[in-house]
C-alpha cells in the first residue's frame, strides 16, 4: 500500500508518534486538529476561537494534500463539553456546504493540550 505523509508549515506539528495525515490512493485521513495556533503553538481563548483555527488547521492540511473543505467525506468533532456544540456547529457550517459530509460529534473526558474542541476528517480526492 502507498502511504504519503500530510503536513503544512500553515498547521501544528504532531503532538506524539503520528502523522497529521496520511493520503493513500484517493483517500486523505487527517488526525485530529486541535485549535492551536501554528505560530505560536499555543490555543486561542475560547470555544469558538479554538473551533475557527482548528478548522483553519484541517484547511491547510486539505491543501496540502490537494483537497479542499468540499472532499471531506467524513467529519469527527471532539468536544470537551457537549454544551458547546451549537457554538461549533456555528462555526463548522460556515467552511462546508451541501451535500454536507457524514459527521459524528462526541463529548470526550479530555483533550489533548486543555483543548476544547477537536476535529478530524476523511476526504476523497
Amino acid at each position: 500500500m502507498d502511504k504519503n505523509v500530510i503536513a503544512s508549515d500553515k498547521a501544528p506539528a504532531a503532538l506524539g508518534p503520528y502523522s497529521a495525515g496520511i493520503k493513500t490512493g484517493n483517500m486523505v485521513f487527517l488526525s485530529g486538529q486541535l485549535g492551536i495556533d501554528p505560530a505560536t503553538g499555543k490555543l486561542p481563548e475560547g470555544v469558538e476561537a479554538q473551533a475557527a483555527q482548528s478548522l483553519a488547521n484541517v484547511e491547510a492540511l486539505l491543501a496540502a494534500a490537494g483537497a479542499t473543505f468540499d472532499n471531506v467525506v467524513k467529519t469527527t468533532v471532539f468536544l470537551a463539553d457537549i454544551a458547546d456544540f451549537a457554538k461549533v456547529n456555528e462555526i463548522y457550517a460556515s467552511k462546508f456546504s451541501q451535500p454536507f459530509p457524514a459527521r459524528s460529534a462526541v463529548q470526550v473526558g479530555a483533550l489533548p493540550a486543555g483543548g476544547l474542541v477537536e476535529i478530524e476528517v476523511i476526504a476523497a480526492l
